[in-house]
């Protein structure tokens, strides 16, 4: 994970998103940096625009949350129902004991 900041940091700098800087940022946080995933980073990212990719992300997680709203109090319905059905079947269960008996 520290590749991928190191990778935000350097974008919001400015600065070119290369293995060696990447490297040169988690050397400076006092990491000892890891050449393959430094690469293997630098290389995912060649050719995006973290800034869009940052803008599309939260706006999918708002699009993403309003449904999330809208289906709660549908589930609430659910559960207010549930308990009258379960009521039901028990009376329904207790007239068919009676009538063993009476």
């Amino acid at each position: 994970m520290e590749y991928v900041y190191a990778a935000l940091l350097l974008d919001a700098a400015g600065k070119e998103i290369s293995e060696k800087s990447i490297e040169d940022v988690v050397k400076a946080a006092g990491m000892t940096p890891d050449e393959a995933q430094a690469k293997a980073v630098a290389a995912s990212l060649k050719g995006v625009n973290i800034k869009d990719v940052i803008k599309n992300a939260q706006s999918m997680q708002v699009a993403a949350a309003a449904p999330a709203a809208g289906a709660a109090p549908a589930h609430a319905e659910k559960k207010a129902k549930e308990p009258a059905e379960e009521k039901k079947s028990e009376e329904e269960a207790a007239g068919g004991l009676a009538g063993l008996f009476g």
